[in-house]
């Protein structure tokens, strides 16, 4: 256990009661959670959250309102002679090869609760809207368990997971010196004639090696600032693979952009940054640049307790409406153990959908110790319509003023 990062057993029981208080409070006698690999493995962050074990393709859990939890992770010829979880957390006892929902069932039996009232917790995010379960599991618990009521929990867990506890911010910070040696690693590896994949391997290769889990969430984007009317470059926003790296050589005025998440003991920090390769930068883009600043500068004072989203939006907006600039993206969003949680603004108001444009929760208060991605993806459409900036730290709401973990350049990075 001394090699990977470990939480308290005061943090495990802060987060145990947290959940059973709301569990008494539904009249849920015990919770089924139910892993998948969705959404760049973020499918099974509620079994990190509550038992500090998850794994992949996923992973499931019982937690009972009275008594010790069981964890059913990996398949037989990955958990031979023992299941290595049980040597790399000391939160729980009992971890077992997976048995499918017929071992759940079987456990859900052994313990008397097949008549209880039990909440099924599946995984959904601001971007993830519907709670995810497979429909076959659903099933054959409802078919193994007919005495048993189901509800859906899910919100539960998304609720206490809302406002972080001081140690799993500072695994936050944990997090954010990977990102600062990710961020060193994209300035100093891209240059003319280096392939956008030798630059993406190098960022991932100096997350992994710095600590960080290899589920690795990384968008990317690269190209010529000034090239011909007739073609439109994505340079406003990273993008997935398969689509990037590729490998294209970079050449001088080019662009890189990249937007990663550090993912270290099960936490999430967000970061974005651009790079110009030569010397001097266009002056429209470093204009682009600056006015980012100002919006990140204005959400180290938005983003502080007390204030509404609404009051935060527009602190954080204003810099970009006086400068007539246009953004992609121009926000924040909430993140942890999986990203992005609630609350998460990132859109104008009826643009997009609903859970990602603040829609109905303007007078929604700012909590101390909830934890925000930036997002400030800002153009010039007068200039050029497919060419911007992408900036972003990651903050801890605070009284007065956030508190940024990161620290991207104030600078924009011009390098070879």
């Amino acid at each position: 256990m001394r090699w990977l990062p470990q939480f308290s057993h005061a943090e495990r029981d802060r987060r145990w009661g947290l959940v059973r208080n709301g569990m008494a409070e539904a009249e849920v006698d015990a919770l089924l959670v139910l892993g998948t690999d969705i959404f760049w493995g973020m499918g099974v962050a509620n079994l990190q959250y509550l038992f500090h074990v998850e794994g992949q393709p996923a992973c499931d859990g019982l937690l009972p309102l009275e008594g010790e939890p069981v964890v059913w992770a990996g398949t037989p010829h990955t958990t031979w002679p023992a299941n290595r979880n049980l040597s790399v957390q000391s939160w729980c006892s009992d971890v077992r090869t997976r048995e499918g929902m017929a071992g759940i069932a079987a456990e859900v039996r052994a313990r008397g609760l097949e008549r209880s009232r039990l909440g099924l917790v599946g995984f959904a995010s601001a971007i993830q809207t519907t709670t995810v379960f497979l429909q076959g599991d659903i099933e054959a618990l409802r078919r193994l368990l007919p005495d048993a009521e189901f509800v859906d929990s899910s919100q539960l867990l998304q609720d206490v997971r809302l406002v972080k506890s001081e140690e799993e911010i500072d695994r936050l910070r944990q997090a954010a010196a990977i990102a600062r040696q990710t961020l060193r690693a994209l300035i100093e590896t891209a240059r003319p004639g280096v392939t956008e994949a030798d630059v993406y391997a190098e960022m991932a290769r100096t997350h992994i090696a710095e600590g960080g889990e290899p589920s690795l969430f990384m968008l990317f984007g690269a190209g010529p600032v000034e090239h011909p009317s007739d073609e439109l470059w994505n340079l406003l926003h990273a993008a997935e693979g398969p689509k990037t790296p590729t490998q294209r050589p970079l050449n001088q005025g080019d662009l890189v952009i990249a937007e990663w998440h550090t993912k270290y003991g099960g936490y999430r920090c967000h970061t974005e940054c651009s790079v110009y390769l030569g010397p001097k930068a266009p002056d429209q883009l470093l204009r682009i640049w600056d006015v980012s600043q100002e919006c990140l500068e204005a959400s180290k004072s938005a983003l502080r307790a007390g204030n509404t989203l609404r009051e935060a939006l527009r602190e954080i907006r204003a810099p970009a409406a006086r400068a007539g600039l246009d953004w992609v993206e121009l926000g924040f969003h909430a993140m942890g153990a999986a990203s992005p949680e609630f609350p998460t603004v990132i859109y104008e108001e009826g643009f997009g959908p609903p859970m990602l444009n603040g829609h109905g929760i303007g007078d929604f208060v700012l909590q101390e110790g909830m934890t925000f991605g930036n997002n400030v993806n800002l153009h010039d459409s007068a200039w050029k319509p497919d060419v911007g900036c992408m900036v972003a730290d990651f903050m801890v709401v605070r009284p007065g003023r956030a508190e940024a973990l990161v620290g991207v350049p104030v600078e924009l990075p011009q390098v070879g």
